[in-house]
């Protein structure tokens, strides 16, 4: 058993501990990735979906241009930043206009990876 494989056990133990006191919690887990995610009992789909997001703008961010498919990357988060951060209200002017930018440059590396052949 790895040290992640124990820390996760021992983190059940305390999860389940607190279950016996009616304090809902939810994990999730992958140990193949050593990642554990503790969610409370107030977390909503939207919330999950930020969260998740943001991992993903922080690949984005930190691969930077070091990568074929930063810009992919890096515009669809954006897109789906946009998206998230107005999911309970109205998409602007300005993030349309962003979204569209957005697709404009998407479509411009799309078509250098087309073309690269």
């Amino acid at each position: 058993m790895s040290k992640f494989d124990s820390f996760y056990n021992d983190l059940l133990f305390l999860i389940n501990s607190h279950g016996t006191n009616k304090t809902p919690l939810k994990i999730e887990k992958d140990l193949d990735a050593n990642i554990i995610k503790i969610f409370g009992e107030n977390i909503t789909a939207l919330a999950r979906a930020k969260n998740g997001l943001n991992e993903v703008t922080e690949l984005a961010y930190a691969t930077a241009e070091h990568h074929p498919y930063w810009n992919l990357l890096y515009n669809c988060s954006e897109i789906a930043n946009t998206i998230l951060e107005n999911w309970e209200g109205k998409l602007s002017k300005k993030d349309i206009c962003d979204i569209e930018w957005s697709l404009k440059e998407l479509r411009q590396s799309l078509d250098k990876f087309a073309n690269a052949d």
